[in-house]
């Protein structure tokens, strides 16, 4: 018996239609997505190039007021920059600093999401409101009060510590440690949300037969939880990597501008010195493009070494 779909008609039909022109329907995609590129292009691309194009020319304040003409002096922006030991001296602290940061919102953030998951429905709301509040409030605010928390005079933390007068912001390390448990306090939510979602979706016979198992509860996020969520916490480590080893506003602040004789200087805030404390601004955006690269750097070697494991991203 014959198909009617495969008889006269259907054939005639598709004959109306006709092939399928090549590359019909491959631009819709992209005019859907091309408002969105317009404006990341505005607000990301063009001020990339600005800054790189500024970083190869001599363009201090005799340039930006018109008294002297702009030249292009090449890499000499970034030989100058490279020679300049406090360069290297605040790069360094601005690695130790930011995986300090790093290691610290992760862990703390992880562990929350743990605890949400071993608590009531009122504790467990408490706790992300009180996360979702912290992780709200501008940074600026957050510094001021943390700066106010550990006051010398005034703070109620050396009260409570029994340090009398002790300075947190006179040392270098007290400094960078005081500004460490800032960003952690303001970074910490995001990573304890995204984790707290992704172990909700870990299916619990998995964790049941963990346990089951006889499987402490360190073993089975080392060994069960951990590498299901590799994918999300790749995610989490990459913002944090981003967002700490660019700290501008809780250094400036809490250390009113980088410290004693810039002890606690960072990249970013020795990019602000230059170019606008200094007026080399071809130097600070030398400065902005070495951060860039490097950022791209560790967040493509990261990349690359999940490729390699196999893993989807």
């Amino acid at each position: 018996m014959t198909n009617r779909t495969d008889g006269p008609a259907a054939v005639a039909a598709a004959g109306r239609k006709g092939p399928r022109r090549a590359g019909e329907g491959g631009w819709t995609p992209w005019l859907y997505l091309a408002p969105a590129l317009v404006v990341l292009g505005g607000l990301l691309v063009y001020p990339i190039y600005q800054l790189g194009l500024i970083s190869f020319l001599e363009y201090t304040q005799a340039q930006v007021s018109g008294g002297e003409p702009t030249t292009f002096k090449g890499f000499g922006n970034y030989a100058e920059l490279f020679g300049d030991s406090q360069f290297w001296q605040v790069l360094l602290a601005t690695v130790v600093f930011a995986a300090a940061c790093v290691l610290a919102t992760l862990a703390v953030g992880c562990a929350l999401a743990v605890l949400l998951t071993r608590v009531r429905a009122l504790p467990r709301l408490a706790l992300m409101l009180a996360a979702l509040g912290a992780w709200a409030t501008p940074a600026i605010t957050g510094s001021t009060v943390w700066v106010f928390l550990f006051d010398p005079d005034y703070g109620p933390v050396n009260r409570l510590l029994g340090l009398g007068d002790f300075s947190w912001t006179y040392g270098r390390y007290s400094a960078f440690t005081l500004v460490l448990l800032e960003v952690v306090w303001c970074s910490f939510p995001f990573v304890m949300v995204t984790v707290y979602a992704g172990i909700k979706a870990v299916p619990g016979e998995v964790l049941e037969a963990a346990s089951l198992d006889g499987a402490s509860q360190w073993r089975i996020w080392r060994s069960v939880t951990a590498p299901m969520l590799r994918p999300i916490l790749l995610v989490v480590t990459i913002q944090s990597i981003i967002w700490d080893f660019k700290v501008f506003t809780q250094i400036y602040v809490m250390t009113n501008g980088g410290g004693i004789a810039g002890q606690n200087l960072v990249l970013n805030v020795y990019a602000y010195q230059k170019a606008f404390a200094s007026s080399q601004y071809s130097l600070g955006s030398a400065i902005g493009v070495v951060m860039l690269l490097i950022l791209l750097a560790v967040t493509l070697v990261h990349l690359r070494l999940i490729r390699r494991r196999g893993e989807e991203l």
